[in-house]
């Protein structure tokens, strides 16, 4: 039987297709999906970016800078950021 320490320390999934194992965090692995960007406004009002994430904008237009920083959330959601900038769902 594992303890509860090891299993708090590190996850192992088992990824599909290839048949070869990745680890994974508990972080990582109790990370919420999201369908889409509606149903992550309504946990996340202004989106979720990865560390270090600087929101992409167009002329004048100040960036999302109030969006929720977890690399763990975004890695799960990254199909939500369609501007490829590090930053799902980002809004005002």
């Amino acid at each position: 039987m594992v303890s509860r320490l090891v299993r708090a320390a590190l996850v192992v999934a088992l990824v599909l297709g290839g048949g070869s194992l990745a680890v994974v965090s508990p972080a990582q692995a109790a990370a919420p999906k999201f369908k889409n960007c509606a149903a992550m406004h309504k946990k996340y009002k202004h989106g979720v970016g990865k560390k270090g994430a600087r929101d992409k904008v167009r002329g004048k237009t100040k960036p999302v800078t109030n969006f929720k920083v977890s690399t763990a959330i975004y890695n799960a959601n990254t199909k939500l950021d369609r501007d490829k900038d590090g930053v799902a769902c980002e809004k005002r």
